[in-house]
């Protein structure tokens, strides 16, 4: 049996990132597969026919062929425990992913070969960059025409401003894909359409001539050119630089079709970091600790919708977890216990009885959590800050029977309590009619099917025209208290903070002109 020294060394917590339609979805299929934890990798295309993929629990996401929330999956693989975060790729839930790269050590970036590095890649990209969070990339769809290697090495190094390292480098593309060569082992990797597994044989370099039997003269040519320049300019891989996040090693493939995803999962393996110092207020936290610490990073309603469960997902940040252990609940100021757990495989879901730095943990809620929440059996801690994006887009819901009226509230306010849509109500009136707002727009749609489907609501969204949200505060950053010049309507959020809501947001610099004591924040 392994110490708990041991077990944390041996995690591994990464999140993968990209924009919409890259592959996500497919490549964590296949690196579950190649983990051993499903017997069948279901390609997502999005309508019904096809198998749904296992990341994909919610049926709207299943119907949709899109990640909608974000799922934590575990397995084994080369003697490491993997705690892989699948995170939606589309812009409007964003926030979602923003949450869960916070509980990431690494990521592993995804690009589409024909397009390069798109715009929700970049935006992801500045968060994992601010945490200096060590990132691989993986050039998918090799088995379609699209950029050149040369200039997807470029698009990232240029667009991000991080260097590359090519751990494989193709050999042909599109219908001319033939394989890769595997710079660091000596190896090629030849590809056939239809068969997963490749033929492998070693190579003296790239310069072997059996690299160039069964390959158009013009391919071999164009691979021969590539690999003399990128022989002629790169250093050795340097695994701190990758560790810092300054260099990230490249391999290249198809998810669709299995090729080069086992290459990508064994460099993960090889020099993925183990659990990292979390930051926490004045001070940080060694995961070797012996007192256990976590915080709530996401929390999701109604996985299992027939028994309205309520799930905290944890990261596990030092020390040993276990099922039924009494912990302090820092925000509340009191002691709790965490007497049901669960580690998932998507909406599976199997009871845990221990857990290390590095994990995540479901916990069982009776609304006890919040976002950002932290746990912990030594002396009370605060995580920094998971901050909130302002919304930008608002609305209201309604329902045409009065009998269901105080449903409806409740369902409204466990989906809110996930932290993808943000409430305000008028104080004057009460929380019994909030305005809604969320950061995409697709929130209100996903909103709306899930109190159809998990709370039986035939409700009828409306939209509001109001576009900016901005909290009030007096300058020292407490909450600004009085009556604002220029009859402005205040809302409060859940917190009871004061906000504002308005239509353009030119009107900003006519509020603050009237209102020079105020400070308007994007967040609370």
């Amino acid at each position: 049996m392994l110490s708990t020294e041991d077990e944390i060394k041996r995690r591994r917590t990464f999140a993968i990132i990209s924009h919409p339609d890259a592959g996500k979805t497919t490549i964590t299929e296949k690196i579950l597969y190649l983990g051993g934890v499903i017997q069948e990798a279901g390609e997502v295309k999005g309508k019904s026919g096809t198998k749904a993929a296992t990341s994909d629990w919610m049926k709207l996401e299943q119907e949709r062929g899109v990640s909608i929330t974000s799922s934590a999956m575990q397995f084994d693989y080369n003697g490491l425990r993997v705690n892989l975060l699948d995170t939606p790729g589309h812009k409007d839930f964003g926030e979602d992913t923003y949450r869960t790269l916070i509980a990431a050590d690494s990521a592993a970036m995804l690009i589409d070969a024909a397009k390069g590095v798109e715009a929700q890649t970049r935006k992801l990209y500045e968060v994992c960059r601010l945490r200096k969070m060590p990132i691989m990339t993986f050039a998918n769809k090799m088995d379609r025409e699209g950029k050149s290697p040369l200039d997807l090495i470029d698009d990232v190094e240029n667009t991000l401003g991080m260097s590359c390292y090519p751990v494989t480098w193709p050999i042909g593309m599109g219908d001319r894909f033939k394989g890769v060569y595997h710079r660091l082992e000596k190896n090629v990797y030849e590809y056939t359409r239809g068969v997963e597994e490749p033929r492998v044989y070693p190579v003296d370099s790239y310069k072997d001539p059996r690299i160039k039997e069964g390959v158009d003269e013009d391919v071999y040519t164009n691979f021969i050119e590539e690999m003399e320049l990128l022989e002629g300019v790169l250093e050795e891989f340097n695994v701190d630089r990758y560790l810092s996040g300054d260099l990230s090693p490249m391999t290249f493939g198809s998810a669709k079709f299995n090729w080069g995803v086992d290459h990508f999962l064994k460099l993960f393996a090889k020099h993925a970091p183990m659990p990292v110092v979390r930051g926490i207020k004045d001070s940080s936290i060694d995961p070797l600790s012996k007192d256990f610490t976590g915080f709530v990073f996401k929390i999701q309603a109604n996985m299992d919708k027939k028994h309205r469960d309520r799930i905290a997902f944890v990261r596990v940040c030092s020390g040993r977890f276990e099922r039924g252990m009494k912990v302090k609940h820092v925000r509340l100021g009191r002691d709790i216990r965490l007497s049901y757990a669960s580690q998932f495989l998507a909406q599976e879901r199997d009871t845990v009885d221990t857990a290390y730095a590095g994990d995540i943990v479901g916990i069982n809620d009776t609304g006890l959590f919040q976002i950002g929440d932290a746990i912990t059996t030594g002396k009370p801690i605060e995580f920094n800050d998971i901050p909130r994006f302002s919304p930008e887009h608002f609305g209201k819901v309604t329902i045409k029977n009065a009998l269901k009226k105080k449903q409806l509230e409740k369902g409204i306010q466990q989906l809110v309590e996930e932290g993808a849509i943000q409430v305000f109500f008028d104080p004057n009136v009460g929380i019994q009619d909030p305005v809604l707002g969320a950061v995409g727009e697709l929130q209100f749609d996903v909103l709306m099917y899930r109190l159809k489907d998990e709370y039986g609501l035939e409700a009828r969204f409306e939209k509001l025209p109001f576009t900016v949200a901005r909290w009030l505060k007096n300058k020292d950053g407490s909450a600004y208290q009085k009556q604002l010049e220029g009859n402005v309507q205040i809302f409060h959020d859940r917190a009871s903070h004061p906000v504002i809501l308005i239509e353009r947001e030119w009107s900003l610099k006519w509020i603050e002109e009237r209102n020079s004591d105020v400070v308007l924040r994007i967040s609370s």
